[in-house]
């Protein structure tokens, strides 16, 4: 058995000796740092389902909030990388938070059907200028 064998060999039986319970607590960490995530997602689908069934208002493409996962995904990179740089905004978290941006936008206007005549070109005057704007800061 070589020493890779022997090393996985020695994790598994570390896992298996753990108690139950805490086997479950790190399963549940682990779990807990990205459902909120569906959490958030499944809230706003509940309340635009109820605005629909009390006030007759009425999403056509209720299918955009799903482009709110990586937009919310994004988000969450762009906060790690700055806690990670003692809330410096580094050049990965600009970049993280223009893209999570840009995809909240799209799907604002997806969702309520706004004319991409107007929102397109200012969706590209955005994204060009945050361009710019990130190459001229430091890195």
């Amino acid at each position: 058995m070589d020493e890779q064998e022997k090393k996985q060999s020695d994790d598994k039986e570390k896992v298996e000796n753990q108690p139950p319970s805490s086997r479950l607590e790190e399963l549940r960490r682990s779990r807990g740092r990205e459902s909120w995530i569906v959490g958030a997602i499944l809230i706003v689908l509940g309340v635009g389902f109820l605005m629909q069934n009390l006030t007759g208002f009425y999403l056509d493409n209720w299918w955009a909030l799903f482009i709110l996962i990586p937009a919310f995904s994004s988000f969450r990179r762009g906060w790690q990388a700055m806690q990670a740089t003692d809330g410096q905004f580094s050049s990965f978290a600009r970049r993280s938070f223009i893209g999570g941006l840009v995809l909240t936008v799209v799907a604002v206007i997806l969702l309520f059907n706004l004319d991409w005549v107007i929102f397109g070109p200012i969706l590209l005057i955005v994204a060009g200028a945050a361009m710019l704007i990130s190459s001229v800061l430091p890195k």
